[in-house]
């Protein structure tokens, strides 16, 4: 099967290759983007865990991530993707992260628009989910831009950096 590569039209989406390591691992152990990100890693040998992750949920057909790529400098720009896919409950949850030097651009919402299209359209998703840490406002702004809506917040529910931490819950549904 080929792998679904999406284009808006600023950005290029395509498939996270062993090619993208470098880049990941530029985001996945930027401060700014794991202050709110649940997966960090500090060597780029670590980082090649996150590249099997990808290429497992492809394999499994239990998700899809997209690399997130400038049409204007062929730049990596980030990533975004669905995990945690259910064909028999028809939901997937919702992931993204972009590099700072990206941020203030429209490219999360531009990205997530037809990454939600493909996801409700061509996987017959009747359910995409987010979780967001409480202290995430601009992810959830985003989520809330694509009408995504507030379901509830699990408190204290998982411990990161040694502290517990609480997540809110978004969803969206199929029209």
């Amino acid at each position: 099967m080929d792998f679904p590569n999406l284009t808006t039209s600023r950005l290029n989406l395509r498939q996270i290759t062993e090619d993208d390591l470098q880049n990941i691992y530029n985001g996945l152990s930027h401060p700014k983007v794991i202050k709110y990100y649940g997966v960090n890693y500090s060597t780029l040998e670590e980082t090649w865990e996150q590249l099997e992750w990808y290429a497992e949920l492809e394999r499994t057909h239990s998700g899809i991530w997209w690399a997130i790529i400038s049409t204007e400098d062929e730049e990596f720009c980030g990533a975004i993707g669905f995990n945690n896919l259910s064909r028999e409950h028809k939901k997937a949850e919702l992931g993204f992260w972009l590099l700072p030097k990206y941020w203030g651009r429209g490219y999360v919402q531009e990205s997530m628009e037809v990454v939600l299209d493909h996801g409700f359209g061509k996987l017959d998703l009747h359910r995409i989910e987010a979780f967001v840490e409480t202290e995430n406002i601009s992810s959830q702004k985003a989520l809330e831009k694509q009408h995504f809506q507030q379901e509830g917040i699990m408190r204290d529910s998982e411990i990161k950096d040694g502290r517990f931490i609480s997540v809110v819950v978004f969803s969206k549904l199929k029209k």
